[in-house]
């Protein structure tokens, strides 16, 4: 069982006050400026230790004339929400599904355990690392950063394969875990997320953001702008680049995390960033501009002067 990361330090008490518990209020009322404009799904457990809080009111009011569909801004280690938008509205996540795939890799393999690749995870559409070679082993650490960097498809499918044999099955793992976690925004439909079945809300992947980072094998992973691998191809190298935004244009204090693009989800992401004691996080669902809006958000979330 994980356990729930400590306050953070008093600096943060310039930000916000320290009355809230991680994971309770979560199905609180919003603020109007919050409030969804289709129906929102149900919140995630109210208790769930990696819930984020939505009682207390935004510290900032929207700086977008064209916003996401759905956003939210939130402490990392306390799960209190400094800014949302409809962050109970249920949408596609595209490869934002990446990173349950990634939680149940650490959870059920070892670094340097061997995955055979075989034509099941050469068949896939969209994003791939494109050189996975059929019917060689390649070790789930490579696998790893092919499934988090340059967000790969077939990544996610022989990794899927390692831990349940079946894509179907390692699905079914997918929502268990959602639904053990509380995260009742979430439905799966595969492990990669090309198709729309795969749904859920800024208030769980917040949540599910949170959790990922408690494991140093997805947190060690997402926090590269690049990385070069072992691979069993000509060389022996393989060298993979990070779709992240915030890492790709050198955003101060940025470890991670993930992004997502489909034409039905729009562009989609999750990022982390830490300054000093303050480690905050950001999602975005259907921006019209990942980087420029993550940046806007996280830039007055830490109180920045610059816009």
């Amino acid at each position: 069982m994980l356990l729930p990361v400590a306050g953070v330090a008093a600096a943060w008490f310039l930000l916000a006050d320290n009355g809230g518990t991680i994971g309770s209020h979560i199905g609180a009322p919003q603020t109007p400026a919050a409030t969804a404009h289709t129906p929102a799904a149900a919140p995630a457990t109210p208790g769930s230790p990696y819930a984020v809080d939505l009682q207390r009111p935004d510290l900032f009011p929207s700086p977008f004339k064209h916003p996401p569909r759905a956003a939210l801004v939130f402490d990392v280690h306390t799960g209190r929400v400094l800014w949302r938008r409809n962050p109970l509205q249920v949408l596609p996540i595209a490869s934002l599904t990446k990173l349950m795939t990634a939680l149940l890799a650490v959870e059920h393999t070892t670094p340097n355990e061997k995955v055979l690749i075989t034509p099941d995870a050469l068949h896939y559409t969209g994003s791939g690392v494109g050189l996975l070679p059929r019917g060689r082993h390649v070790s789930v650490k490579a696998l790893m950063y092919g499934l988090l960097l340059p967000s790969g498809n077939d990544a996610a499918i022989a990794l899927a394969d390692k831990v349940a044999h079946r894509q179907a099955n390692f699905v079914a793992m997918m929502n268990a875990k959602a639904q053990s976690l509380g995260l009742r925004c979430t439905h799966y439909a595969s492990p990669h997320g090309i198709e729309t079945g795969n749904r859920s809300c800024a208030a769980d992947l917040a949540a599910l953001a949170r959790i990922d980072l408690h494991h140093s094998r997805i947190a060690n992973v997402v926090r590269r702008a690049h990385a070069v691998v072992r691979f069993p191809i000509k060389g022996g190298k393989l060298w993979l680049n990070n779709t992240n935004p915030l890492l790709r244009m050198g955003y101060p204090g940025t470890i991670g995390m993930k992004t997502g693009d489909t034409d039905a989800a729009g562009h989609c992401f999750v990022g982390i960033v830490r300054r000093g004691p303050l480690e905050l996080g950001v999602v975005l669902l259907h921006s019209p501009n990942p980087q420029q809006q993550a940046r806007v958000l996280l830039n007055k979330a830490f109180r920045l002067d610059r816009p």
